[in-house]
């Protein structure tokens, strides 16, 4: 079995989507099809009517890593190597931080190479109390895809990525929790049901507002965003900016503050 990417929605919220990474035998080890899965889920997400995202393994591990067992088959020649990392990770990582929908991630257990680099593309983070966290690929020969080293090193720092790559150092996540990385640690029996508050949170509130939020990271990441001369897709965004004045979704929010009463979106 090659596992592979589930998705459905939160019981107790339909806005909620919830996707879990299954490949439980490996502790969800990514294979090179859940990372095609995984592009074809956020493909469907960012199209669909969902407003929160939950990220989740099966059981009692987040993301371990890399299948390893199938790394003979196409590791050692240059163009298939590349086509690994620059299409099917890359690809898979590219649709989750193109997502404007805001992802949650429950992080239990080992969160290790390939869920670091999942990890990092979400936008709350919250761990079990005994979760541990690193990329010690150093010890299997071979550095991480560039794309991929630079998404960790922007969202978990690049103090801890040199750490973790050429220390192959494993963290705590009160480490990773002082560090900036998570937003919050929990018990692991309250892990799941604390995302999931976060994720129904969040899916209650002005949609809208939340993808033009995304959207706004994403451009301010942009290696061009600090210079003189703004980029363009800060250009985009501000030229967007103030399109939603006469939605439905902003009047209710002002409505619903003036009446002090919850808004209903």
């Amino acid at each position: 079995m090659s596992g592979h990417v589930s998705l459905s929605s939160d019981d107790g919220d339909a806005r909620v989507a919830v996707v879990t990474l299954c490949h439980r035998a490996k502790f969800n080890a990514m294979s090179r099809a859940m990372w095609r899965q995984l592009q074809a889920v956020f493909a469907r997400i960012q199209s669909g009517d969902w407003r929160c995202v939950l990220l989740r393994g099966e059981g009692a591990h987040f993301c371990a890593g890399g299948d390893i067992a199938e790394y003979p088959s196409f590791r050692f020649a240059t163009a298939s190597l590349r086509a690994f990392h620059e299409d099917e990770v890359w690809g898979g990582l590219r649709a989750m931080l193109d997502c404007d929908v805001p992802i949650v991630a429950a992080i239990a257990g080992n969160c290790m190479g390939a869920g670091m680099e999942m990890a990092s593309a979400c936008d709350i983070r919250v761990a079990a109390d005994d979760a541990r966290f690193g990329a010690p690929i150093a010890k299997l020969g071979f550095p991480m895809a560039p794309r991929e080293a630079q998404l960790v090193a922007r969202v978990a720092g690049e103090a801890t990525a040199r750490e973790m790559l050429l220390e192959a150092a494993v963290l705590g996540a009160g480490e990773m929790k002082a560090r900036g990385f998570l937003h919050r640690i929990e018990p692991p029996d309250e892990l799941l049901p604390h995302a999931q508050e976060r994720a129904r949170r969040i899916a209650a509130l002005a949609p809208r507002a939340a993808r033009a939020h995304k959207q706004l990271f994403r451009a301010l990441n942009e290696p061009s965003a600090l210079s003189s001369t703004a980029s363009k897709a800060i250009e985009n965004i501000v030229n967007g900016a103030y399109d939603y004045a006469d939605s439905a979704e902003h009047r209710e929010g002002i409505a619903a503050f003036l009446e002090k009463r919850p808004a209903r979106f």
